[in-house]
């Protein structure tokens, strides 16, 4: 267990109800016991703290206890949002360690997995819904709460919170993805397994099924451990299985359990299990639905899924996903994971030892298309060129668009970006497009085509002058006055004092110095002797006095 990073006094919940009591108690989860409508309040409200200007750190997990429909329809099952990414600290609950031992953990994860164990005892099975059960009216999938994510576009409710197990044919190999699957009727889904260059690796399973003329088994888990739900958003290698690395995640064996219909194992201490056969032959329209590219997604045909038995325990907890335009907890999960996958690709697989940082863009963009890449200064141009290209190579869907910043700007503060880009970037030398790259995780509007990719060096080229802002010394003494006075509570990002950039020299010291001291006379007397005549305004003093040979 030390070995991937847990601390002494950290806890991994394997039981999705204990890790909500575990939100509660810690103030992070809010408890909604008035009547809440699934199809038209429920995901709206929860969007709020998104959308509202809540800070991230205090966006809270939502229990709902009290759900119905439209119809009036009452559900006794509950039904929770934002339990397992709203923010980086519900997330770091759910892996058990702090927020910066995540990126290290996950890398030590995927290297050092460990096998499940297989059980009998599963919780996930205490109850069994087949045959004609799942077909009457209000039954099967009617019978859960499943909510509306994005009302007035979505065309059905939709399972978004899902990992969705499936097994290669050939080699038996599992993979854990998580898709979307929306409501058909009481005993079918529409399922959405991403089919593009770099997508989802049960897609990859339905083809080898469709070769064989099979229909595909599936088992759509809800409600499992964190530990195990964030394996799926993430991109981990297409033969690895997710169940092992969520074990090293936790430190110990998942347990599974067979499936009731499907020769497939599920881990055993989930909520709710959907148990079906996907259809390799017929396609369904499925959609529109909220995409979280930030546009909604118009009909495609995808998979059609009967639903062959539900399984749950006694009590459960439904549990639901935002998503759709970030920052939402979709981006969350697979931001804390994929930053840290990303910075070790560039740092230790192509040695760029001069990479400090690697920054997915979240808000509105979704993480794939912009990535910010922090350099230590002085790096070499063919390094961060190469670093570019690494990072813009690495997935398929990820890195329309890579920045490099030098190291400091903060990449996760785009203002500062903004600001290195208008004044650290030469656009014809310093911005390349290579085309031929796939269109990726982007909305189906429009003709369809390749798309191409943007690499721009925003990094420092020469020796600039200092940031304009006070030192920062005095900055923090403004601080603490501020403080002092009672003031609202300051949130300062980088850049928030000023610093040198190289081009500063003893001299202009010198008059700082003078100035804070009450001594700018003796400033004044030091530019008076320097006085030149027939030269225009604004040229610069070091390159006459320079060009004099007695430059100052």
């Amino acid at each position: 267990m030390d070995d991937i990073g847990l601390q002494e006094g950290t806890h991994v919940s394997l039981d999705f109800q204990s890790h909500l009591a575990e939100l509660e108690a810690k103030g992070l989860l809010v408890r909604i016991d008035r009547e809440i409508n699934k199809d038209t309040e429920l995901h709206p409200l929860v969007r709020c703290q998104f959308l509202g200007g809540i800070p991230e750190d205090e966006r809270r997990a939502f229990l709902f206890t009290n759900v119905v429909d439209s119809a009036g329809r009452r559900y006794d099952i509950p039904v929770v949002v934002g339990a397992f990414a709203a923010s980086p600290r519900i997330y770091a609950m759910g892996m058990g360690r702090a927020i910066a031992d995540i990126g290290t953990d996950w890398l030590h994860a995927i290297r050092d997995p460990i096998t499940p164990v297989t059980v009998t005892d599963a919780p996930c099975q205490e109850v069994v819904i087949m045959g004609d059960d799942l077909r009457r009216p209000g039954g099967g999938l009617a019978a859960l709460p499943v909510p509306i994510s994005t009302p007035g576009f979505d065309a059905a409710p939709y399972l978004t919170a899902t990992l969705c197990v499936t097994a290669d044919p050939d080699s038996g190999v599992r993979n854990i993805g998580t898709y979307r699957a929306a409501l058909k009727s009481t005993d079918r889904l529409g399922v959405r397994m991403s089919s593009r260059i770099g997508g989802a690796g049960g897609y990859l399973h339905w083809c080898k099924y469709r070769e064989r003329k099979e229909r595909m088994p599936c088992a759509i888990v809800i409600g499992a451990a964190p530990v195990i739900m964030y394996t799926g958003p993430e991109k981990l290698a297409i033969d690895q299985d997710e169940l092992s690395v969520a074990g090293a995640l936790a430190g110990s064996a998942i347990r599974t359990t067979k499936a009731v219909t499907v020769d497939l194992e599920v881990p055993a201490d989930a909520e709710i299990v959907i148990e079906g056969l996907i259809d390799t032959d017929l396609l369904e329209p499925e959609g529109p639905f909220g995409e979280s590219n930030g546009y909604v997604a118009l009909e495609d045909f995808n998979m059609s899924m009967e639903v062959t038995a539900i399984t749950h325990r006694r009590k459960p907890v439904f549990a639901s996903m935002i998503s759709q335009v970030s920052p939402s907890e979709s981006s969350v999960i697979k931001k804390l994971a994929m930053e840290p996958l990303f910075l070790n690709h560039l740092r230790d697989h192509l040695s760029l030892k001069s990479v400090r940082r690697v920054v997915m863009h979240e808000p509105l963009s979704n993480l794939r298309p912009i990535i910010f890449v922090q350099f230590s200064n002085d790096t070499p141009k063919s390094e961060i060129w190469r670093g570019l290209q690494g990072t813009a190579a690495r997935l398929a869907d990820c890195g329309k668009l890579v920045i490099a910043v030098s190291e400091d700007i903060e990449p996760d503060h785009t203002d500062a970006v903004m600001w290195s880009l208008a004044y650290r970037c030469n656009p014809i030398e310093d911005v390349h497009i290579e085309p031929y790259r796939s269109t990726g995780h982007s909305p189906k509007s429009g003709p369809a085509h390749t798309d191409s990719t943007m690499l721009i060096d925003a990094t420092l080229k020469y020796p600039m002058a200092p940031l304009a802002l006070p030192g920062r010394e005095y900055m923090e003494r403004a601080q603490v006055l501020w403080r002092e006075l009672g003031l609202p509570a300051l949130s300062p990002r980088s850049p928030w004092h000023g610093y040198s950039l190289g081009d500063w020299n003893d001299i202009w010291e010198n008059f700082a110095r003078n100035a804070v001291a009450g001594d700018w006379p003796k400033n004044g007397d030091n530019t008076w002797a320097r006085r030149r005549g027939g030269l225009t305004p604004e040229t610069p003093a070091r390159t006459v006095e320079t060009s004099d040979g007695d430059a100052k």
